[in-house]
């Protein structure tokens, strides 16, 4: 081609241009394929299973989305730090992460079972890492490690039982002998949970003695709900330097309670009957002890004529203080009267004792 004056500039630009089609650049290195290392593992006991669970990584080392997948090896140590696997108690086999999720799908566990084959220090730790390898069994690294408590924890108690009574909820069970060990201590732990609820409430805690028959009384509950209760032994560890750690022993069965409120306030004490006295109408004063229960709604007031019959209720809305003042009344009578108690939930207490009264004739 030509080039004239006018088309000079392309000619030259022409002329700068490479042979070839494309500039292949920079060449970049292969990945290696090496997972990211777990960064949130977990780690909680209950009896001798440790359940783990951690994040499974979705991306290598040099920010690569992860391909392939590999093998998670689980790690445990008793009480030192470690610097690598060695001989894993679990190889767990893992698929790539899929991208199309959120994290909290892409989750990993295993559960792995205690053996207190040989003597472990009561105030010792297991030591916890997971160890991801890719498909040609190299690692980036151990993730962070994780601790639980090496003591020792005991069977839950037997004979569990749960009765309702009007002071509350009564809890038994067959005691547990424990061991002598220097460092621990043991507590029953009583949990509550609420029918259709996801969260337990702990109702109380008993120290591990050698009384026969353990018990709880838990009032904190609330009537006319339904609940479950269960009891677990909970190992206490001091640590040489003053703290304590706690590990918790599998749980009974679950006792239900059906907390309906069927049981009357106690019976009115002291009742008085007093005339009003001559020179006035006539009227008879009643006075009595009052009612300690928290629920406790009022009291009904009954009379009947000292010559017999049924009782009768003198008052129309419940009495809200321990007094009440009977107007009708007619000279040269007796008057025998009585006063029951009412909770919030309608239950009526038994009467009282009687008090009798006279009104004199004019």
């Amino acid at each position: 081609m030509r080039c004239g004056k006018n088309k000079l500039w392309f000619c030259l630009l022409l002329a700068a241009l490479p042979a070839g089609c494309a500039s292949p650049g920079v060449p970049l290195p292969p990945s290696l394929e090496l997972a990211r290392p777990v960064n949130d593992l977990r780690a909680a006991r209950k009896g001798n299973k440790v359940n783990l669970t951690w994040t499974i990584p979705a991306q290598t080392t040099d920010h690569q989305n992860l391909r392939h997948g590999g093998v998670i090896e689980v790690c445990r140590t008793l009480g030192v730090a470690m610097k690598a696997c060695g001989s894993p108690v679990a190889r767990i086999p893992f698929q790539t992460p899929s991208r199309n999720v959120n994290a909290n799908q892409n989750q990993g566990s295993y559960t792995d079972q205690l053996a207190f084959g040989e003597q472990v220090s009561p105030t010792a730790d297991f030591v916890y890492a997971a160890n991801v390898l890719n498909p040609y069994s190299r690692s980036a690294g151990l993730s962070n490690e994780v601790q639980v408590p090496a003591a020792p924890t005991l069977p839950p108690p037997s004979e569990f039982h749960a009765q309702l009574t009007a002071e509350g909820v009564q809890l038994s069970w067959a005691a547990v002998t424990p061991p002598q060990v220097p460092g621990l201590r043991f507590v029953y732990r009583i949990y509550r949970r609420e029918q259709g609820g996801i969260k337990d409430v702990i109702a109380g805690e008993v120290p591990v003695s050698t009384q026969e028959s353990p018990s709880l009384l838990d009032h904190s509950f609330e009537w006319e709900k339904t609940y479950d209760y269960r009891a677990t032994v909970v190992t206490i560890i001091a640590a040489p330097n003053g703290t304590e750690q706690q590990v918790e022993g599998e749980d009974t069965p679950a006792a239900r309670v059906v907390a309906q409120d069927v049981f009357p306030p106690a019976v009115p004490g002291g009742l008085q009957a007093v005339f009003s006295g001559p020179g006035q109408k006539p009227f008879i004063d009643l006075v009595w002890t009052p009612n300690s229960e928290p629920d406790l709604a009022g009291y009904n007031v009954y009379r009947r004529d000292d010559s017999g019959g049924e009782a009768v209720k003198l008052n129309s809305d419940l009495i809200k203080s321990p007094a009440f003042r009977d107007t009708d009344v007619a000279p040269g009578h007796k008057y025998v009267y009585s006063v029951s108690a009412l909770d919030v939930r309608g239950n009526e207490s038994p009467h009282s004792e009687e008090a009798a009264e006279s009104v004199p004739s004019q």
